[in-house]
């Protein structure tokens, strides 16, 4: 730039240091970023930006966070505070502070005091093994409230992390959410599930074997094996008719897979779905995309574990995109689902059933002659797959408002059964969430989810993909040697021409 006389080269510099400034004043509200990662996993989701217009008054985060970490910690660091400048830029009412707690003795004291304690690491310094103590956690403030990360090691889920917190911190009246057992000899585990809710709902265990009903917005009932108690009917009646909802958690099948015995459940439950326009079947689905289990064999004088595939539990994949609660998930693995058919027939009560997901192409079903064994020698239900896909989930949306979802397994919420399943515990996130109209965190919730299965190709489409990786490399190579020697000849005949 040509600068005539002091006076222009002043009037210049002025100017382009309050452009400078003007611009970092509308930067710090009005940005982009261009996130091309699958999840979008290093920008703020819609979702947590939901949460964050929420917060009506001062939020404030004090992360403890030791200097000098090891290269994936300090990688974490920076993660974590792109994603606080990001909460910040988003909301006026959040503040967010990095303390060192090692650098002073009132800090370390003051991080105690907030639930941080330091935790000890490895980490190799000037060639030698150390043990460290550091810390690497953190603490949001609302009002009088109070949430704490305590260690945060890995940036894989911190968000939903985070967010979770903050709309735990401003959540004023929580949704109450109640587990119900309609079998009374029930004694399956339930933990994992309740510590999940715990953190955003009221969560308690409920019975309706009482007349008396709790206000609760979402039940969750795991399923019968018997008749059930006239008062419990009616209980579940009344609690739809409210407007409530329900997640219901039913097998058509009791199953033992030690013993490898399976019974049809003979109950009253059955009814109760139908008039919802649920059809649950007293069968088995069988899915040649499935999990696998240990069978243990003899070779030689040996007894030895091997892996096979196990028809019986299936891995879903094949979801409805068109309801939110199932739209983003990758797959939901149930240990002995039944068929659920959808009954069409009009009912004044149901506005409408929708199927959640079903089974593969590859599926089939087994409704007697019960065999559990894994091995298609043994079972011959094993080698009919190849049925379109059963559903295994489905919803029925009634005209008052309520609500009656259902699974196929009745271990699903169990601790040694689906909740043994991270993917599984999404899907009942998800489902909870959803039934008590509060979808904030849903699609959060699921992009978070790191399995990425690669797609299953049919054996047709394996073959030609086969062939065209024997043949297309090998066309392609003759192609360019037969280009390669037109060229060569062309140039040998010039040459000839030239010296002839």
């Amino acid at each position: 730039m040509l600068v005539k006389n002091k006076n222009s080269f002043f009037l210049y510099t002025g100017g382009l240091i309050f452009g400078l400034i003007l611009l970092n004043l509308i930067a710090r509200d009005k940005f982009a970023r261009f996130d091309l990662t699958d999840t979008k996993m290093y920008s703020l989701s819609s979702s947590s930006k939901l949460v964050v217009s929420k917060v009506d008054d001062l939020l404030t985060m004090k992360v403890y966070f030791s200097d000098d970490l090891p290269n994936e910690l300090g990688n974490t660091r920076r993660f974590l505070q792109d994603i606080l400048e990001e909460y910040s830029a988003y909301s006026d009412n959040i503040r967010f502070f990095f303390h060192n707690p090692e650098s002073d003795k009132d800090l370390e004291e003051q991080a105690r005091k907030d639930g941080i304690q330091p935790v000890q690491m490895q980490v190799i310094e000037n060639d030698k093994v150390e043990i460290k103590k550091v810390y690497l956690g953190m603490v949001l403030l609302f009002e009088d409230k109070k949430e704490v990360i305590p260690v945060i090691q890995t940036t894989s889920g911190l968000e939903y992390m985070i967010s979770t917190k903050i709309k735990s911190l401003i959540d004023i009246d929580k949704k109450k959410i109640g587990l119900v057992h309609l079998d009374p000899e029930s004694k399956i585990k339930t933990d994992n599930l309740s510590s999940q809710l715990s953190q955003h709902y009221a969560f308690q265990t409920t019975d309706l074997t009482r007349p008396f009903i709790p206000d609760i917005d979402v039940y969750l009932v795991s399923g019968a094996v018997d008749t059930l108690d006239s008062l419990v009917k009616e209980n579940l009646e009344s609690i739809l008719n409210s407007g409530k909802r329900i997640f219901l958690t039913q097998s058509g099948v009791m199953t033992d897979i030690t013993t490898q015995q399976a019974n049809p459940v003979d109950s009253d439950i059955f009814d109760f779905l139908n008039n919802y326009g649920l059809k649950l079947q007293r069968n088995l689905v069988l899915d040649g995309r499935c999990s696998k289990v240990q069978v243990r064999e003899r070779r030689g004088i040996f007894l030895m574990n091997r892996p096979m595939d196990y028809p019986f539990f299936p891995i879903i994949q094949s979801f409805n995109d068109d309801e939110v609660v199932v739209s983003d998930l990758e797959q939901v693995l149930p240990f002995f689902p039944s068929e659920i058919q959808i009954d069409t027939t009009e009912n004044d009560r149901v506005a409408g059933v929708v199927e959640l997901f079903k089974s593969s192409s590859n599926s089939g079903l087994m409704a007697s002659n019960w065999m559990l064994s894994p091995d298609p020698q043994q079972n011959p239900f094993i080698r009919m797959l190849g049925q379109k896909g059963k559903i295994i989930a489905a919803t029925s949306k009634l005209v008052n408002g309520g609500e009656l979802m259902l699974i196929s397994d009745s271990k699903f919420l169990a601790d040694d059964g689906g909740m043994s399943v991270n993917d599984n515990l999404v899907f009942i996130m998800n489902a909870v969430d959803y039934l008590a109209g509060d979808e904030d965190l849903i699609s959060l919730r699921s992009r978070e989810i790191t399995s990425r299965p690669l797609e299953e190709l049919e054996d047709a489409t394996r073959k030609k993909w086969k062939w065209a990786n024997m043949f297309i490399p090998s066309l392609l190579v003759l192609t360019f040697g037969f280009f390669q020697m037109r060229k060569e000849r062309k140039h040998a005949d010039i040459l000839r021409q030239i010296y002839d």
